[in-house]
């Protein structure tokens, strides 16, 4: 479970729920298990339902027990042609953490999901199995603070969010040090144009590259996207769906603001810009790998401009990071160069903020 967290820190992006978690709501049957290893028909013949609590349980047992998860070393030896499955059931049922302990009789039933309260040492938090029917698709650890704040799933913090966007667009249009800043970051995209050119052609680049080789290895691709899908849920991504529209778009800006666009893109760009272009040069390769039109067909086109949005936030941060850089080397200060990454992180939390209204419209949408 901690790698499926650490990718959603590290690569963080918030995807749309219909490319990635509705998409993958429903991953391969072959791939999901049983509640007693029975066939299905046998226990529809006898009469048999079981109770979503009971299921959850016995499976929640067998992955305690190692069976249901394949070993992170098998997934990294496996041949070619095997790799893409256990990659997906590697996501799906990720191994136990070790020492985790689980109270399976502390059962709680939402819906879908059935959690248990679980803790690692002295950090508390829940497993959540996700049901299909009589079906496990999905088992993971989630600690109590890896979750989104309660808060920001309230309609107060949706009309709070409506609020922001409404106020900070119209401080753009009027004498403000808002739109004075905005103004001011642009300019910096034509004064340094070549070196903003080169992060554009490099970054959207390699995403391309990476939806371009997808259309050879769609297995494999497939695989990846689960895997993005399982970092995304284990936040409770999914808690904001049907809450409302701001509420989505607020929930979707806070994480790509916090864990995008700051903990993974200013952090690592103050360390005079390399460390957030080789982040991103993975970053925007893997994410063309999972978001390629061979994966999600007719629906790319409709999430291209949220991908066209929320990308080129970081690559604005990551433009500015390579400015820090640069005037730094050129002898002209590193805190001149620190103006002018402050004013592209402005400039990107803006174009996140656009993107978060257009996703979350075009998740109500589909």
């Amino acid at each position: 479970m901690r790698l499926l967290a650490f990718l959603g820190l590290f690569l963080s992006l918030a995807l749309s729920a219909r490319a990635l978690v509705s998409q993958h709501g429903m991953p391969n049957s072959g791939l999901w298990e049983s509640f007693s290893g029975a066939p299905t028909a046998a226990k529809a013949a006898v009469g048999y339902v079981a109770a979503p609590e009971e299921v959850a349980r016995g499976a929640v047992a067998r992955w305690l027990r190692g069976e249901l998860s394949p070993r992170l070393e098998e997934v990294l030896r496996a041949p070619p042609e095997e790799a893409p499955k256990l990659l997906e059931r590697y996501a799906l049922f990720p191994p136990p953490p070790k020492g985790l302990s689980v109270n399976l009789e502390g059962a709680k039933v939402e819906g879908s999901r059935v959690a248990f309260p679980a803790a690692l040492g002295e950090e508390v938090g829940e497993v959540v199995v996700v049901l299909e029917g009589e079906e496990v698709r999905r088992i993971f650890f989630r600690p109590e603070g890896l979750g989104l704040p309660p808060y920001l799933l309230t309609p107060m913090a949706g009309w709070g969010f409506l609020l922001l966007s409404l106020f900070w667009t119209f401080l753009l249009f009027q004498p403000s040090p808002f739109r004075a800043w905005f103004l001011e970051a642009l300019s910096l995209l034509r004064v340094y144009k070549g070196l903003y050119l080169f992060t554009n052609l490099l970054l959207y680049g390699l995403f391309a590259l990476g939806a371009l080789l997808a259309y050879g290895m769609p297995d494999l691709a497939r695989a990846l996207q689960v895997l993005f899908a399982g970092a995304l849920e284990a936040i409770g991504l999914e808690k904001a769906l049907g809450q409302g529209l701001p509420v989505l778009a607020g929930v979707i800006f806070h994480w790509n603001f916090s864990q995008g666009l700051f903990l993974t893109g200013l952090v690592p760009a103050l360390f005079l810009g390399l460390p957030v272009l080789l982040l991103n040069v993975l970053r925007y390769f893997v994410f063309g790998f999972a978001l390629s039109p061979a994966l999600l067909g007719g629906t790319f086109l409709l999430h291209l401009p949220t991908l066209l949005l929320e990308l080129q936030a970081y690559i604005l941060v990551t433009f500015g990071g390579l400015l820090l850089l640069a005037k730094t080397a050129r002898g002209e200060g590193y805190r001149k160069g620190l103006r002018g990454l402050f004013l592209t992180f402005y400039l990107g939390a803006y174009f996140l903020l656009l993107a978060a209204w257009y996703e979350a419209w075009e998740v109500g949408l589909l």
